[in-house]
């Protein structure tokens, strides 16, 4: 109960800024204009690009979503009143995640017009649709969660921003050139770690219980890292 509290308070504090709205507005421009092509002659009935794109639009939403979490709370000085209050870390941590992936589920919500759209002009295949969601929420949890890790370790918001994105792009970019530069065995070891690679099953259609473990055990190394961050200022 106590994390929803949490969670909810995280999320309308997002609305008391004009820049959630900017993101928000920034966000579906970008996905009407992705999803454009799924209406030209010849096309599939289909939302694989717009996923596409989104996955890559969410190496810089992430962080930008996830900076203030902490850091805000840690130079303004009232991350004290909260450490005082009856919750435990792992409350706070997890709460606040929640606050971040519900405006980032916000985000995606207007999008399911484009599920409506296909529905009237063409005959769409729901089951790539369907996991294809799923598979943005797994990814944008993993993110999220590592940006709520960087949070908690600055108090400077810029600092978490670019711990976020570099953490980030070494899951994407740097695993996915890694493949190719070590011997076979590393190789593969990077293309599992691969941010990317994880998703694409999702985005064909399918539900891998490896990929969903990966995304899962993602989420909870990087939040159980929060938590001990944010246990650690207890006794500083």
């Amino acid at each position: 109960m106590k994390t929803l509290i949490i969670a909810q308070r995280e999320l309308s504090s997002f609305f008391y800024s004009p820049i959630a709205y900017v993101v928000m507005a920034l966000f579906m421009v970008l996905a009407g204009m992705l999803f454009r092509p799924g209406f030209a002659s010849g096309e599939p009935a289909e939302m694989r690009i717009l996923f596409g794109a989104t996955v890559w639009v969410l190496i810089g939403l992430a962080p930008a979503i996830t900076m203030r979490l902490f850091a805000e709370e840690q130079r303004s000085g009232t991350i004290e009143t909260l450490m005082t209050s009856p919750v435990t870390d792992a409350q706070v941590v997890i709460g606040k995640w929640l606050g971040a992936l519900g405006f980032y589920a916000l985000l995606l919500s207007p999008t399911l017009v484009c599920v409506v759209l296909l529905e009237i002009w063409g005959r769409p295949d729901y089951g790539p649709i369907v996991t294809g969601y799923i598979g943005l929420l797994l990814l944008g949890g993993l993110y999220l969660a590592i940006g709520t890790c960087a949070s908690v370790l600055t108090r400077n918001q810029i600092i978490a921003f670019v711990i976020t994105l570099v953490i980030i792009l070494v899951l994407t970019v740097v695993t996915h050139f890694l493949q190719f530069l070590l011997p076979p065995s590393w190789g593969k070891a990077m293309l599992f770690l691969n941010v990317n690679h994880q998703y694409e099953a999702f985005a064909k259609g399918l539900i891998d219980f490896a990929c969903v473990t990966y995304f899962v055990s993602g989420i909870l190394l990087f939040l159980v890292i929060a938590a001990v961050g944010l246990h650690s200022r207890r006794w500083r």
